[in-house]
């Protein structure tokens, strides 16, 4: 394996976090900011891209490709890794940055590539290169909820990524058809293929609450999905009420304006 073999524990229910077992010289590269705690052989550096090797160069020219691709993403330019310089086995911990799941993914078990939703990355072991997708169906990009950019992970070691609500994991069946609300997807094969579809019917569309689109996704291959969107939680909370069932729809809006909002 190119990728470092760590160990893990995933802590907690609904506010979870996942601490990483390194022996000694191993490293794991997370998001700045996520760490939680660390034991005091473990140092942190500081780095440009995700430290994998595999930026599209050697020296500075790699390692500014590799951030410039992170900041498409909506991510910070650096990524911080942890490594364990002592003698023994250490600890290091990182948080996910709202209520939900983390969701541990062993590369080497999906053929070395994952295709998740921007910001979804927490952590993995170094080796993992940690880039862009780029949607390249107009329909999927411009409504898909996630832009024409989403986060890959490659290589063969084990990623983690965070989402909101429950996790639903579903192996789909060669031609299988799923249809989901564009903001509960968080991952995918890249066997599957992807792709938006129009609500049928202009009373569905309208008056539905489901919004406009659907993300399509056709089997053969695994898709990971999440019950709450953060973006749909955090409007809810945002609006101050829970009570509008017509959420997204236009009948929702008219009801707004009524409240005076």
């Amino acid at each position: 394996m190119n990728a470092h073999e760590i160990d893990y524990v995933i802590h907690g229910n609904e506010m979870q976090y996942v601490e990483i077992e390194l022996d000694p010289g191993e490293s794991v590269v997370a998001e700045a900011g996520s760490m939680m705690m660390m034991e005091g052989s473990i140092s942190m550096e500081t780095i440009f891209g995700d430290g994998s090797g595999g930026s599209g160069g050697k020296g500075l020219m790699g390692k500014l490709m590799g951030a410039g691709k992170r900041l498409l993403t909506g991510e910070s330019l650096f990524m911080t890794v942890f490594t364990n310089n002592g003698y023994g086995k250490e600890h290091v911990s990182f948080a996910s940055p709202y209520p939900g799941k983390i969701v541990p993914m062993d590369l080497y078990k999906y053929g070395g590539k994952i295709i998740c939703q921007k910001d979804s990355f927490l952590c993995a072991a170094k080796g993992v290169s940690i880039g862009v997708e780029l949607q390249r169906k107009l329909g999927a990009g411009f409504f898909g909820g996630e832009g024409f950019i989403m986060q890959k992970l490659e290589g063969d070691g084990l990623g983690f990524v965070h989402a909101c609500g429950t996790i639903v994991e579903r192996d789909l069946r060669p031609g299988e058809v799923l249809r989901v609300d564009t903001g509960c997807f968080v991952a995918m094969t890249p066997d599957v293929d992807y792709d938006i579809e129009f609500v049928k019917g202009i009373k569905s569309a309208v008056f539905g609450g489901e919004g406009l689109f659907f993300v399509t996704l056709r089997g053969p291959g695994k898709v990971w999905l999440q019950s709450l969107p953060f973006s749909r939680l955090a409007e809810r909370v945002m609006s101050g009420s829970f009570n509008r069932k017509e959420e997204g729809s236009v009948l929702g809006g008219l009801g707004n304006l009524l409240d005076g909002k």
